[in-house]
């Protein structure tokens, strides 16, 4: 089981949880179980073909899953997956 922690931008969309448990050997399983239990943060999160919207960051474990294997990135059993869309402005 994975721990996903969501930022204040995505709670509203997941109940308003910051912290949701799933299960998932990769990030695209754990992002898919997500999406099962709050399917708004989909929209929210990935793009119409399921890849990640150029502005959200994820990392397991405090790596950017870009240098890893990007939605097939392992992980393993208690890591923390968390989400971080890009914040900009002015």
């Amino acid at each position: 089981m994975a721990v996903v922690k969501l930022p204040t931008q995505l709670r509203a969309a997941a109940g308003g949880d910051g912290e949701v448990r799933v299960e998932g050997e990769t990030v695209g399983a754990v992002l898919d179980a997500l999406y099962a239990l709050h399917a708004e943060l989909r929209d929210r999160i990935a793009d119409a073909d399921g890849t990640l919207r150029r502005f959200v960051n994820v990392y397991v474990n405090g790596d950017d899953i870009r240098f890893g294997d990007g939605l097939k990135t392992p992980v393993p059993a208690g890591a923390e997956v968390q989400i971080l869309p890009a914040v900009a402005g002015g």
